[in-house]
Order: structure tokens, then C-alpha cells, then sequence
């Protein structure tokens, strides 16, 4: 695994490729700056923690940088080469590649996989302070899937949880898209259009991750947790396999606090677990509340997402 010194100095080198090409689009204007100086780093500053970089950006704006878990990691070149003329024939919250079980480790063990996203922009960027207090009141692990506006907008937060053991940070996109090799919809968003966009929308965020945990990001939810396989098959090809989920705690943190308790109090071992972090006035930490000390009363036992599952 790339050492804590490896990681920031590939984060530094992105900052350079980022500084050289400047930004017009996309995550160019009022997301740029933010990104560049999350983590309380400007733009290729001290420790290179630079939260967006480019390594074949263009004028487009997009993330566009290598990719891939140890070794040499998968250009967005190399993956278009690689995926380009793949058609995909799925599409929806359970496709081939996608995970959705924690596995026959965490059954056995008897363990649940909460996991929690933070969608930013439209999708809101709020921090629900309750929900995350509750699981450190009762130790309870989760993994927190972060969306790069998101961490634009919550530097701070997203510091404190990277340093606090308890929490796993993994990748919630770039642009929060269903990812599609082919311009699917979910829920009315339209996901990404292509295997070049699709790549930028796993690897966008992932700067900013690994500069603040110092360790690379192994993990990946798409906006709406939609994707098709061709997509899945390239984000296990980068190293963040997708991860979907089997119980839906909070429905889009919409559901009321008694209908969070009930569907998250369902879970069994091997479930993986998904509600938000980022509707701090929704039901979601009142529903948790009440549900988490029962699941723990009755025995269930509780961890992050394992890759040997």
C-alpha cells in the first residue's frame, strides 16, 4: 500500500500538471478554488495537498488524472482504449460488478457495514453533526462515501473525520452522476455520457481523499448509486470497485425517523447499509438514534467495508 509520503507526492505532482494547464469548465470557477485549497492547502502548497488534480487535463475542466490502486496506475487514455467499444446490457442498482453484500467475512462474523453518503451541490451539502455524534457515542465504524463538492464545502469536517479511526473515507464522484458509458438516467439525472466521462467522475474526487487520509481511495459509490457493468468494470479496473447497498436506511435521506429506525433496524449480517450524512434536518440521525443501540443489544456487531470480503 502507498506510504502516507507516496500519496501527497502524487497529489503534488497532479497540483503541478493542474497549475500548468489552469481551469475553464467544470470544476473550473467557483468549485476550483475551493478544491484547490481544501484541507487548508493552496494549490500546489506545503505537503501538496492539492484536493483536484489533472495529469491529461484540457480546457474542459475535467479531473482527468491517473488512476488505479499501487503500481502504475490506468490513464484516462489507457481506459478509453481499454473500455471504448464495450456496449453495456445493465443498468440499475445491482449490476454485474457492482457490490452489494459485505460478504461471506461479515456474515460469519456477524457484521453490518453502515455506509453513509455526502452527496454536495444540489444534492445538498450539510453536515448531520447528530448522526456522526452517535456513532462515536457508540463506537459504532462506518464508511463515508464524500462527493468532491462536498469536501469543497466541509474542509474541516472532512479533516476531522479522515483523523478520527472510526470512519473509512471513500469516493462519491466528482460531479455526483450515475455512471454510465453511454448517458443513462437515474431519477432524472443524467449519468455520464461516456468511458472518458465516466472515468472523470471516479477519479475526480480522489485527490482530495487521498491527500486528507494519506492513503488511496479503494472504494466507490456513483451519484443515485446507479451504474451499468462496463462502468463497474472500469472503476474495479482503477482500483475503487463500485459499491452499492442491500438495505436503503434513509431513502434519500427522506424518510421519517420511525421509517429509518425500522429499515436500518432490519439489517442482518452482510448487509451493507446506506443513508446520508448530508441532511442534517432530515429523520436520519433521530432514526439511527433509536436503531443502533437495539442492533447492538441484539448481538449485531458492526465494520467497514473488507477487500477480501
Amino acid at each position: 500500500m502507498p506510504t502516507r509520503r507516496t500519496v501527497l507526492s502524487a497529489a503534488a505532482a497532479a497540483a503541478a500538471a493542474l497549475a500548468a494547464e489552469g481551469l475553464a469548465r467544470g470544476l473550473g470557477g467557483p468549485l476550483a478554488g475551493p478544491l484547490a485549497g481544501a484541507l487548508g492547502q493552496p494549490s500546489g502548497g506545503a505537503g501538496g495537498e492539492l484536493a483536484v488534480g489533472r495529469s491529461e487535463a484540457s480546457a474542459s475542466g475535467r479531473p482527468a488524472r491517473s488512476a488505479g490502486g499501487g503500481g502504475e496506475r490506468l490513464t484516462r487514455a489507457r481506459a478509453v482504449a481499454d473500455f471504448g467499444g464495450r456496449r453495456p446490457r445493465q443498468w440499475g442498482l445491482r449490476t454485474s460488478g457492482a457490490i452489494t453484500s459485505a460478504g461471506p467475512r461479515a456474515v460469519s462474523a456477524g457484521r453490518v457495514v453502515l455506509t453513509f453518503d455526502a452527496c454536495g451541490g444540489p444534492a445538498g451539502s450539510g453536515y448531520d453533526a447528530a448522526l456522526i455524534g452517535t456513532l462515536r457515542r457508540l463506537r459504532v465504524p462506518a464508511t463515508l462515501f464524500l462527493n468532491a463538492r462536498w469536501i469543497a464545502a466541509n474542509r474541516s469536517q472532512t479533516r476531522e473525520l479522515a483523523a478520527d479511526p472510526l470512519f473509512k473515507l471513500a469516493s462519491h464522484g466528482w460531479r455526483h452522476l450515475p455512471l454510465s458509458v453511454s448517458g443513462r438516467s437515474a431519477y432524472g439525472i443524467r449519468g455520464t455520457g461516456s468511458v472518458a466521462q465516466a472515468y472523470d467522475e471516479l477519479t475526480g474526487a480522489t485527490p482530495a481523499l487521498e491527500a486528507v487520509t494519506g492513503t488511496r481511495v479503494r472504494w466507490f459509490r456513483p451519484g443515485t448509486a446507479y451504474c451499468d457493468e462496463v462502468a463497474a468494470a472500469l472503476a474495479h479496473r482503477i482500483g475503487t470497485p463500485v459499491v452499492g447497498f442491500s438495505v436503503n436506511g434513509d431513502a434519500g435521506a427522506t424518510f421519517s425517523p420511525a421509517q429509518v429506525a425500522s429499515a436500518v433496524g432490519a439489517a442482518r449480517p452482510g448487509d451493507i447499509v446506506i443513508a446520508h450524512l448530508n441532511h442534517p434536518a432530515g429523520g436520519t440521525a433521530r432514526g439511527y438514534a433509536r436503531a443502533l443501540p437495539r442492533l447492538l443489544d441484539a448481538g449485531v456487531r458492526f465494520g467497514h467495508l473488507d477487500p477480501r470480503r
